[in-house]
């Protein structure tokens, strides 16, 4: 059964509930008594009558209260919403693992995770990422989901196992959305990342909202075809083929960590193209160029991954040796320039051919 509780449970008040149920019940409430014959087994084939005449204990209407919202006990709801508050507050990474490879420490200087009842907000390198998690602790190994509803991977869900003791916790998920890991372990070629982290602060953090879902634009909610993204030779698409090296980036306003900046590369063998970090793919895509528009119009159709089938608009310049590309977020429209503002949600990136 679905879960069903509000944001930010508490069990203090699903406590007071039970208690409110109990007497509504002992109140002849109908609505008490239909509760009780749904959602407590011993009830269900007992006439109204019947409920109102039994004696139902608090331990009763705690059950009901638990089932209704998708336990199969109170001691199980309990042990559900006593978690999620046990993750409440702030947590600063301590390592991440992406694919078998280590990011370098530099990488994680201030990113962190705020949480806030089953609502998070995740910042790291200038971008903000916001949405809802779903946990479950009944199983032996505890799974998470994350809903990502505001940020740069809008709309998309990471699959995942935690645990966590006192102030370390530890997230194993697969950025692409696929299978759950089922160990705390990454691999080459997984497309799975480890997270620890340390809790810095244990109160609950302000202002994390989960974010707000907002419609994409027409003309990047579409998904392209294949079709549409047949190589076309062009003076610019053949100055960009080859293997690039990362020189810098910008995303949000915020210049990346050096050494994140160094482990880039860029492959493009006709219309298409792939860009790694630390040996993990960020992009798999077919490229389109349009010469006409002034700065030159770039379109990504990704490929594989999380988000295959999904439209990216960017621009593209070329100067001296220097290939700059600057894309906007999903469902963002296309940059005008290769500012990247902060609050823009672009990622501007410069590079170099390795020769």
């Amino acid at each position: 059964m679905a879960k069903k509780l509000v944001t930010r449970p508490n069990l203090d008040h699903l406590r007071t509930q039970a208690k409110r149920l109990l007497v509504e019940l002992r109140q002849g409430s109908k609505e008490a008594v239909k509760c009780i014959q749904t959602h407590v087994p011993s009830a269900s084939s007992l006439s109204a009558i019947e409920v109102e005449q039994h004696d139902w204990r608090l331990a009763d209407a705690q059950l009901a209260v638990a089932r209704q919202t998708g336990f199969a006990s109170w001691p199980k709801l309990s042990a559900h919403v006593e978690t999620l508050r046990s993750l409440e507050g702030t947590w600063e990474f301590e390592t991440l693992e992406v694919a078998g490879n280590s990011v370098a420490p530099d990488m994680l200087h201030d990113s962190k995770i705020l949480i806030d009842g089953d609502r998070f907000r995740s910042e790291s390198a200038g971008s903000i990422y916001e949405g809802i998690f779903l946990i479950d602790v009944e199983p032996k190994i505890y799974t998470i989901d994350i809903q990502f509803v505001e940020g740069p991977e809008a709309g998309n869900t990471n699959y995942g196992v935690f645990r966590f003791v006192d102030s370390r916790l530890e997230i194993c998920l697969d950025i692409y959305g696929k299978a759950r890991p089922t160990r705390f372990t990454t691999a080459a070629g997984t497309g799975q990342a480890l997270e620890r982290l340390v809790r810095s602060d244990a109160a609950r953090p302000l202002n994390v909202t989960g974010g707000k879902s907002v419609e994409k634009q027409q003309d990047t909610s579409i998904e392209a075809s294949v079709e549409q993204f047949a190589y076309v030779p062009s003076k610019t698409i053949q100055k960009v083929q080859g293997e690039w090296i990362s020189v810098k980036m910008v995303s949000d306003g915020m210049a990346l960590p050096v050494g994140m900046v160094k482990s880039g590369k860029r492959v493009a063998i006709n219309n298409r193209l792939s860009v790694t970090f630390n040996g993990q793919t960020m992009i798999d895509a077919l490229f389109r160029i349009d010469e006409s528009k002034l700065p030159i119009a770039v379109d990504y159709l990704h490929v594989l991954g999380g988000f295959a089938g999904k439209l990216q608009l960017g621009i593209i310049a070329i100067e001296g040796e220097q290939l700059i590309v600057n894309m906007a977020a999903f469902g963002r429209p296309r940059p005008v320039d290769f500012e990247c503002a902060k609050g823009s949600m672009q990622t501007l990136s410069y590079w170099k051919l390795n020769e």
